[in-house]
């Protein structure tokens, strides 16, 4: 069984936020699969569904981001699933929009979701996929990443969660490496 997080804020005011990109992605994925996401459990929006021969539960927690580790640690607890088979989608200032990066592992790059996921699970051995935002040209982070796309960004956007869509299913039939061969 695999648990799939994607990261953002809870609520309409943020819902097209750059900082949302892992609820988009979710979004997305549970459309293709005709799956409603609106079960609430252990203080998320949950789904289950089999993408090949993989039981997997799609997670936005409600938390709101820099608690997202408590979703994440009350979530693997109870289905008693291990850090390797959690994955997570989320927003990526480093990389500029369009891309993303899948990763076996690694550090949080400043990202405060990720500190607590780090710091609920204590280790940072869990497999993530980071969407790039770009970072702003002027003005704050934080103005950027709770800010919405614009109608270009949105253009680039909407390519780049599918493509995220299609690697997570890779991940999920062929395993993390095959995923990364081809989307890295």
């Amino acid at each position: 069984m695999k648990l799939i997080v994607g990261l953002g804020n809870p609520g309409y005011k943020y819902q097209f936020t750059r900082h949302n990109v892992g609820f988009m992605v979710l979004n997305l994925l549970a459309d293709e699969y005709n799956l409603s996401l609106k079960r609430e459990e252990k203080k998320a929006i949950v789904g289950n569904l089999r993408i090949g021969s993989e039981k997997v539960i799609l997670v936005k927690p409600q938390t709101f981001m820099n608690h997202s580790g408590q979703v994440v640690r009350l979530l693997a607890d109870y289905y008693k699933i291990e850090p390797e088979d959690i994955l997570i989608v989320y927003d990526d200032l480093d990389l500029e929009l369009g891309r993303f990066k899948i990763k076996p592992k690694g550090g949080h790059g400043g990202h405060n979701g990720i500190k607590s996921i780090f710091n609920h699970l204590q280790t940072k051995e869990f497999p993530r996929i980071k969407v790039g935002i770009g970072r702003p040209e002027h003005g704050s982070i934080v103005d950027h990443v709770l800010g919405e796309f614009t109608q270009q960004e949105e253009k680039e956007l909407d390519s780049v969660l599918v493509a995220v869509c299609d690697a997570l299913k890779l991940f999920l039939t062929e395993g993390l490496q095959q995923a990364m061969n081809q989307y890295n």
